[in-house]
């Protein structure tokens, strides 16, 4: 899985999964965006495991 991080004009970066469309964070340093981005992650994959178990 790729992560994406992009430093932002105003300082911080944002973090992004281009596979998980949605799937994006932002942090002050590339390490807290990393983390944070890893917690994003944790929630999208908790959804799309709920939606699959209700039949969306």
């Amino acid at each position: 899985m790729k992560f994406h991080f992009e430093l932002q004009p105003g300082g911080g970066y944002t973090a992004s999964i281009p596979s998980l469309p949605g799937c994006v964070s932002q942090g002050e340093t590339i390490k807290e965006a990393r983390k944070n981005i890893l917690d994003a992650l944790r929630g999208y994959l908790a959804v799309s495991k709920k939606r699959s178990l209700q039949g969306f």
